[in-house]
């Protein structure tokens, strides 16, 4: 894995109705939350790191370009399909939602390295207690499957892991705490 770079994607594209507010761009101990989670996915190994969906506005101010959501409003399935389809020739793609501001690079890099080192798996999904769907790293061949499941109508994205080769792996689970309300940032 020395040496190695995937493209990382940042989920922005979320309602936000619990904050009240464009989660991505709320700050986290001073910092807009997708620019934490860019950094940490950067740091981890990714390049290039985009942010998928949310303000085209306001994420380029704190250094993301942001690829449009091929399917706005229906969820992160979508927004990880989006991912897919922006790298498909990529050997692994990083995916990771914006409201995760204290993921860490060695976070990143040991689900990137056990989606290499698993030929035959689709997905590695990072685990703290439970499954975290939105922060994993992906192949590119996931990607009928997953529209497949998503043009039937699936947008719950632990019913599309259920569907996929996969392989889990555990994480420190600060590293992915959801930020979802604003008492949350109290945390």
């Amino acid at each position: 894995m020395v040496g190695s770079s995937w493209p990382g994607a940042v989920l922005c594209g979320g309602a936000s109705a619990r904050m009240g507010r464009d989660k991505a761009l709320v700050p986290y101990q001073g910092v807009p939350m997708a620019a934490r989670v860019a950094a940490a996915l950067r740091e981890g190994g990714c390049a290039p790191v985009v942010a998928i969906g949310g303000d085209a506005a306001g994420l380029p101010a704190v250094g993301l370009a942001v690829v449009p959501d091929c399917w706005p409003g229906q969820g992160p399935v979508g927004g990880v399909l989006t991912a897919l389809a922006e790298w498909p020739d990529a050997q692994v793609v990083m995916v990771v939602s914006c409201d995760v501001p204290l993921l860490t690079a060695a976070t990143v890099r040991a689900v990137l390295r056990a989606l290499v080192a698993a030929p035959d798996a689709f997905v590695a999904v990072a685990v703290a207690g439970r499954v975290q769907p939105l922060c994993a790293a992906w192949r590119p061949a996931a990607g009928p499957a997953l529209l497949a499941a998503f043009e039937a109508g699936e947008r719950r994205m632990l019913a599309v892991l259920d569907r996929l080769p996969s392989v889990q792996v555990s994480v420190d689970a600060q590293d992915v705490q959801n930020v979802n309300a604003v008492g949350d940032l109290r945390q």
